[in-house]
């Protein structure tokens, strides 16, 4: 991926899973968005292992414009890795994303690249109005305020499609399983300025829905993820360190007590609080010992994450350093 985006070029990055029959409206649509604006833009099909005959058509249309660029997985490895890749290889300034089953409609794209001049780094849609079933739009609710509520991200609809990103962000991300679902709330907690806006959901024309009932209980133990690598990653022993002391604080108190107990001449060995004391202490240096591990292997990531920059000197300000 290229450090600096091409100004004035937007990326549209469609992951694709079986969508043979929307994939040619979907590029006219695209095309048709930007044709009143001053934005060039390239599409980028990332084919996540489709049976059907999407790659075929993919094909087909790249073979008539050449802005248009498609990566083939050879099997299903999910929307992560087809986002990852598309991510890698745009080079625009921005990058926009939708699914390509046509509910999100690319029209926003240009409003939601000018909403971003506002200072945005990362600007999701928010289907107010979905034309979804209940069975998917009451889940999603109580997913969206959860996760704003525990990740300080400010917006309603953190796992639409349709977003738009400034280059340095999708460098940034590093995502994979189902934390593409949190990509607001992992640029939020990265420093990356968040917004929204309210964008037009469509009614789903061809196909399926690829996304069944576990996503709310695969979503929970992606979100606890979220949290620990956002404020934990750098400092495990922060997370560790806490119930460790606690557990061997307390266990060292039962033993130091059962000990004076024991010199006064009470029998302590079969009392039950004893063996507590002694798992209390057991366990205490447990979790200090995985999160001293954890700074240790945290510590040796940050050395090799560190950039060196060399910097020319002018030879007048050398003459003068030698000075």
């Amino acid at each position: 991926m290229n450090s600096e985006g091409k100004n004035g070029l937007v990326s549209v990055v469609v992951p694709v899973l079986n969508e043979e029959k929307s994939l040619e409206e979907l590029y006219r649509q695209i095309a048709a968005a930007f044709i009143s604006t001053d934005l060039t833009f390239e599409i980028i099909f990332v084919d996540d292992g489709s049976t059907d005959r999407s790659f075929e058509i993919e094909s087909k249309i790249a073979g008539v414009n050449p802005n248009v660029s498609i990566i083939r997985f050879q099997r299903n490895f999910g929307k992560a890795a087809a986002l990852t890749e598309g991510f890698r290889m745009a080079s625009g300034e921005f990058i926009a994303t939708l699914d390509a089953d046509l509910q999100d409609d690319p029209n926003e794209i240009p409003a939601m690249i000018g909403q971003m001049n506002g200072g945005y780094d990362l600007v999701s849609g928010w289907k107010k109005k979905r034309n979804d079933p209940i069975t998917k739009t009451f889940p999603s609710k109580i997913f969206n305020r959860v996760t704003s509520w525990m990740t300080g991200a400010k917006i309603h609809d953190f796992n639409c499609g349709l977003k738009v990103y400034r280059h340095e962000v999708v460098q940034s991300l590093k995502i994979y399983g189902g934390l593409y679902r949190y990509i607001p709330a992992l640029a939020h907690l990265s420093g990356f300025r968040v917004g929204e806006k309210v964008v037009q959901h469509r009614a789903r024309k061809f196909g399926v829905s690829k996304y069944g009932g576990s996503r709310l209980y695969h979503g929970f133990w992606d979100l606890i993820t979220v949290l620990f690598l956002s404020k934990y990653e750098r400092r495990p022993l922060h997370l560790f360190g806490l119930p460790g002391i606690i557990c061997f604080l307390i266990g060292f108190v039962i033993s130091l007590v059962l000990t004076i107990r024991w010199f006064m001449g009470h029998w302590i060995g079969n009392r039950p609080v004893f063996f507590l004391g002694i798992l209390l202490l057991i366990v205490g240096l447990q979790f200090i010992s995985m999160g001293l591990l954890g700074e240790m292997i945290a510590f040796g990531q940050k050395k090799e994450n560190t950039i060196i920059k060399s910097v020319s000197l002018p030879d007048s300000t050398k003459e003068n350093a030698c000075l």
